[in-house]
């Protein structure tokens, strides 16, 4: 690990400015969590709506105290049992917190990352560090140094490389301030997990639930309209639209690559995990090859394919492919 890069990460941190560091889900655009003048430069950078709560990372849980109110024992048990690691909580704000942070909730997000890299830095930082998906808001997310540089250029003080993060999705978010946990936003930590950890069965969210990163309707969405379809179907398109002299963009699990022009195809992994860490980056790849639909083969609906089936349907949520005449 690099002492002197960590070193310019916090000096940049601690003058307001922003670092954009990995951890073992995506990457990471970072700010002091203390400093409302930095928070504003950050959703500034991300173009990110001023109600939309953003996550504090700590270095551990002893830093919990300057942050929240309480751990419930439900968050005491999801705590011994997944952090550090890639799951989010949802816990009583303290006093001090500012709204900037918490959109204006009662409520902080806050994670605690296993990645060694965010680690250090948030050790030597010594407080919490605000830190949404380094990409614009509402985009793909960013699991290399490099995607981090395309979309913000200067904007960003500090990036880390470190290569490709471990999980590739973002965190399991979990609201823990009642008697029963309730899942926000499903990640690689599975919902079984968190009721084994909790010893309780999961509640489902109301209207009442936290506002949560990541969970609006349309999310996670790349420029080229995407349009995730069965294998038989998605071949039938792809062929149509290909007649009619459109490029197309093909995220598939099954190796059924046709023999078409004009398609840009990627077979993904088979394994849900495998899938995951490499959707982001695959995604990139077809968005770049500025193509009229990036169509996507269904996945399976079990529990292991939760996590990516939630970030497909809210990248697919907003776009409106071209109809095939």
């Amino acid at each position: 690990m690099n002492e002197a890069a960590i070193d310019e990460a916090v000096a940049v941190l601690r003058r307001g400015g922003l670092v954009a560091f990995p951890t073992e889900t995506v990457y990471g655009l970072g700010a002091d969590a203390s400093n409302p003048a930095a928070i504003r430069k950050l959703y500034a950078a991300k173009g990110r709506p001023a109600d939309h709560p953003v996550i504090v990372h700590l270095a551990d849980v002893t830093q919990l105290d300057r942050w929240t109110r309480e751990l419930t024992p439900v968050a005491k048990k999801l705590a011994a049992r997944f952090w550090p690691g890639p799951l989010t909580m949802i816990l009583q704000r303290a006093p001090g917190v500012i709204d900037a942070v918490t959109g204006g909730q009662d409520t902080v997000g806050i994670r605690v990352p296993s990645h060694p890299v965010a680690h250090r830095l948030l050790e030597k930082f010594g407080g919490g560090i605000a830190a949404p998906s380094a990409n614009r808001f509402g985009r793909v997310s960013a699991t290399l140094g490099e995607h981090v540089r395309r979309e913000f250029g200067d904007a960003v003080d500090f990036v880390f490389d470190e290569g490709a993060c471990d999980v590739g999705i973002e965190s399991t978010i979990v609201d823990a301030t009642g008697g029963a946990p309730v899942l926000l936003r499903p990640g690689h930590i599975t919902a079984g997990e968190i009721e084994e950890a909790a010893g309780v069965a999961l509640a489902d969210p109301t209207t009442h639930s936290p506002r949560a990163p990541g969970t609006l309707a349309a999310h996670y969405a790349p420029a080229t309209p995407l349009l995730v379809m069965e294998g038989d179907l998605l071949l039938e398109l792809a062929a149509t639209l290909t007649k009619q002299g459109q490029r197309v963009a093909v995220l598939a699990r099954s190796a059924l690559q046709p023999l078409l022009s004009g398609v840009k195809w990627i077979t993904a992994p088979q394994d849900a995990d495998a899938y995951a860490h490499d959707l982001y980056a695959n995604l990139r790849v077809l968005d770049a090859a500025q193509c009229a639909a990036l169509l996507v083969e269904q996945l399976p609906q079990s529990p292991e394919w939760a996590a990516v089936n939630d970030r497909l349907h809210r990248a697919a949520a907003g776009s409106r492919p071209p109809s095939a005449s």
